[in-house]
């Protein structure tokens, strides 16, 4: 290579190097005494970009400008400045001195004080002018939304890089980048582009989103990708109470209980954007607790937030979430009003919170413009649609988000969908990717045939001993207007087959008319719930004894035919009608379901044969779902539930054995307390009328296994109390860690206490009594029962387990008057 030409390289590295330059910086601060300084704020001198260090001490800090020194202070010690030798500085230690303060002897422990702090005088502004400001100023409103989510590999090192997993693969890792916020390398794994108009009405309290564009990598369908994002990062508002992330509920530094678990202190007040705005510093009082780190900028007359950064402290009791990173930019329009114009969001999924853990990056940038105010539409036009999709918004050409893109994708984001696109025809990749579809789903894709569920394959009871089962369904995507789907079993000890074969069909897809139907020959464990289903391949209990206590031979082989058609003709209202023939017989020697056919009482007969028409009304508000089909899935977010259904029974219709009419309402509430965690209620009312046989009796649902079962009662064993007229009431409560992070040696556990209460009363009228031949007394809970519990969750952040007591009835035949039950599962 010539000297000329070898000089010219260079001159172009320097150069390029000189124009593409910007500061990062990262660290640790510590006093004296070599200890970490928690909370202390670092800012770029001459600008108002700055972070807060967390509660090891550490920060990492970038800009796209240069700088060349920091500013770094905090309550209690002496602010310094200190010099960046250089434009990329890592791994600094930075030491700040304790004050020495001659006039007055003041021991800083790093609390502000709650009296003669201008910080909170400040925050009392906010509360006074917090519901006059922003959109709340006005009565209608409209704007455009520009959102962009990516999920990312994070810690990417040289050593995963070489990992035998990525053989075939490496191309991936020329997207690597690294984080502005974490400092930490990542890989671009999927990304998803929207483009929305937001309407909204405050005098109305409505607010609809029209989708006008929406484009992802191809890893999964974009009609589903928005509502499962939405639901995993919630729509929030900085000036409420309390934000909710991942099923937690966090108090906002903007809160009015802020002063109980929030240190604020002033930092500095400077001119942002042409506004006089002061410097808020906040971080928590307690370890433990679902709060925030960080800082704000407030207007001085207006008391509008100008922009605000904050973190959720490493020490909250949330699981696989290392980290929650939130900043928001407001603008000024016509001097007083400000308006938020960009909200970027970053999750740090991981399996623990060590600084060295891989993980996911979940990142969500939201970009507003063109406000437009007081322009009042129709209450139809915010009528919500049922099951709308425009497949014109998935299918939006390049040419049109270049047009519509509020800001071009950067380098490494253009890439990302090329990439995807390449990977997705890696033999290994798409095999890594089944793997965890058919670990979250349960089933295994052949085709357009999905085996399973697997976690079916196996069960126990004391009537077929050991079970197998296979089955499937037909699966050709999300959006499926039609779906079969069958199963069979085999029981070891009885020697026979069972089986279960249903269809549903959506011929209507606007209010979503679905016909459906099947039959099941099967062995059930009834009342295992009292709310009546004729699903037909939902419920089948029979293998629930693979652990359990006590005898569980109380099984009912039945065959079960239904039909039914739905519609929804508003959102969430879901109307029924079906019709179902049943017959039951026990499938044990040791329990019977004989009833008496005459009023001698002297002729008994073993099998019920049954016809029933029901209507049913079901109504979710608020709920979420996700696809378009004739399955949706429910997004897990709170939502009311109320469902009411109507039966009626008609003798001799098909050989039928009983005439009756029977109602039953099943509510349930949860509500979120704030700091306090959540809370659930459930009702359940019922009335059978008319004489009917211990078969279709309303059985309360006991709990003989050693797994904790929603809806029932754990202390009660199987048939313990039957009735034709019942009322259940249980509440639970979860404070999810509230209490015991508060106990010194229990802090670390983040551990999450839960209590509940359960009572249910019934009756038995004396003409079902007087037809009962099964040799079961009735004991109908005419004192009401109840029952409660005490449990820890969380543990090893997958385990809970509960402690039941009964509260009487306590002197019954084979009572448990006290139970231990368990729960695996992933929570956040």
């Amino acid at each position: 290579m010539s000297k000329k030409l070898y000089f010219s390289i260079l001159f172009v590295i320097v150069f390029t190097n000189f124009i593409l330059s910007q500061t990062k910086v990262s660290g640790i601060v510590v006093d004296k005494k070599n200890q970490p300084v928690s909370f202390a704020s670092l800012v770029f001198k001459g600008s108002n970009e700055g972070v807060v260090s967390n509660e090891d001490g550490r920060f990492y800090m970038e800009s796209k400008n240069n700088y060349t020194a920091l500013q770094i202070s905090f309550v209690g010690y002496v602010s310094r400045e200190f010099e960046l030798p250089k434009s990329v500085n890592y791994d600094l230690k930075i030491v700040l001195n304790e004050e020495q303060v001659i006039k007055e002897v003041i021991v800083y422990s790093g609390k502000t004080s709650k009296k003669n702090n201008p910080a909170l005088d400040i925050l009392r502004k906010i509360w006074e002018r917090k519901r006059k400001n922003g959109l709340k100023m006005f009565n209608q409103y409209q704007y455009e939304k520009y959102e962009k989510v990516e999920f990312d590999l994070n810690t990417i090192d040289s050593a995963f890089m070489k990992s035998k997993i990525f053989k075939g693969m490496e191309f991936v890792f020329d997207k690597v980048d690294t984080s502005k916020v974490t400092g930490k390398t990542y890989l671009p794994m999927f990304i998803n582009e929207a483009l929305s108009d937001v309407y909204g009405d405050n005098v109305k309290g409505k607010v609809k989103e029209i989708l006008k564009a929406n484009k992802n990598s191809g890893l999964t369908n974009g009609d589903g990708v928005n509502t499962f994002i939405k639901d995993l990062y919630n729509d929030y508002d900085i000036y409420n109470n309390y934000l909710n992330f991942f099923d937690k509920s966090f108090t906002s530094p903007l809160s009015r209980t802020g002063i109980d678990v929030y240190n604020y202190r002033l930092a500095d007040s400077a001119f942002v954007d042409n506004k006089w705005c002061y410097n808020i510093v906040f971080y928590p009082r307690r370890k433990n607790e679902l709060t925030f780190k960080g800082d704000f900028w407030v207007n001085d007359t207006t008391f509008a937030i100008k922009n605000i950064n904050m973190a959720v402290t490493k020490s909250a009791n949330i699981n696989w979430v290392k980290e929650i990173y939130i900043e928001q930019e407001f603008e000024v329009l016509n001097d007083s009003v400000f308006l938020l114009t960009r909200d970027h969001m970053m999750s740090d999924f991981a399996l623990n919170k060590k600084e060295s853990s891989k993980g996911v990056y979940g990142k969500r940038t939201t970009l507003i413009r063109n406000h437009k105010f007081n322009e009042e539409k129709p209450d139809k036009f915010y009528k919500e649609e049922v099951n709308y999709i425009d497949n014109a918004v998935y299918a939006r050409s390049d040419e049109y988000w270049n047009e519509n893109r509020f800001e071009k994708l950067n380098k490494d984001e253009e890439g990302i969908y090329k990439m995807l696109d390449t990977l997705k025809t890696v033999k290994k990749f798409k095999q890594m990717y089944n793997l965890v579809s058919i670990l979250g789903s349960g089933y295994i894709e052949i085709g357009n045939f999905d085996y399973g569920p697997i976690f079916s394959t196996f069960g126990y009871n004391e009537v077929e001993g050991i079970r197998l089962r296979v089955g499937g369904r037909t699966y050709f995507g999300p959006n499926d207007s039609w779906r079969l789907q069958g199963y069979t079993a085999y029981g070891f000890d009885d020697n026979k087959f069972k089986y279960g074969l249903s269809g549903k069909w959506m011929i209507d897809k606007k209010n979503r008319i679905i016909i459906s139907g099947g039959n099941r020959r099967d062995v059930e464990q009834i009342g295992a719930s009292l709310t009546t289903t004729n699903d037909v391949l939902g419920r089948s209990f029979a293998s629930s004894s693979l652990f359990s206590s006590g005898s569980n031979g109380k099984l009912t082989n039945i065959n079960l035919t239904t039909a039914s058609f739905e519609i929804e003709p508003i959102k969430n209202l879901v109307l029924q009608t079906g019709f179902s023939y049943r017959t039951l017989e026990s499938a044990s020697d040791t329990f019977s379901l004989d009833y008496y056919t005459d009023n001698t009482l002297t002729t008994t007969k073993s099998e019920v044969k049954q016809s029933e028409i029901n209507l049913q009304v079901e109504y979710t508000p608020k709920r979420k779902t996700i696809g378009y089909g004739v399955e949706r899935r429910n997004v897990d977010s709170p939502f009311s539930t109320f469902f009411v259904n109507y039966s009626q029974g008609f003798k001799g219709f098909i050989d039928s054995d009983f005439d009756y009419q029977k109602l039953q309402l099943y509510y349930k509430q949860p509500i979120t307390i704030g700091p306090l965690g959540r809370t659930n209620l459930t009702m359940e009312l019922g009335k059978t009328f008319g004489q009917i046989p211990l078969g279709l009796m309303s059985v309360v649902p006991g709990n003989q296994t050693y797994f904790i079962i929603g809806n029932t009662f754990s202390n009660l064993n199987f048939y313990e109390f039957v009735a034709d007229e019942y009322a259940t009431l249980q509440w639970e409560h979860n404070f999810q860690g509230r209490l015991l992070s508060r106990i010194p040696l229990m802090k670390k556990l983040n551990w999450r206490e839960i209590i509940g209460i359960r009572t249910v009363y019934g009756t038995v009228s004396d003409e079902n009594r007087a037809i009962n031949a099964s040799g079961l007394t009735y004991v109908s809970p005419e004192k009401p029962y109840w029952e409660y519990s005490a449990g820890i969750g969380n543990i090893f952040k997958v385990f809970r387990i509960d402690f039941g007591w009964r509260g009487n009835y306590r002197n019954l035949p084979d009572t448990n008057n006290f139970t231990i039950k368990g729960e695996f599962g992933f929570y956040f």
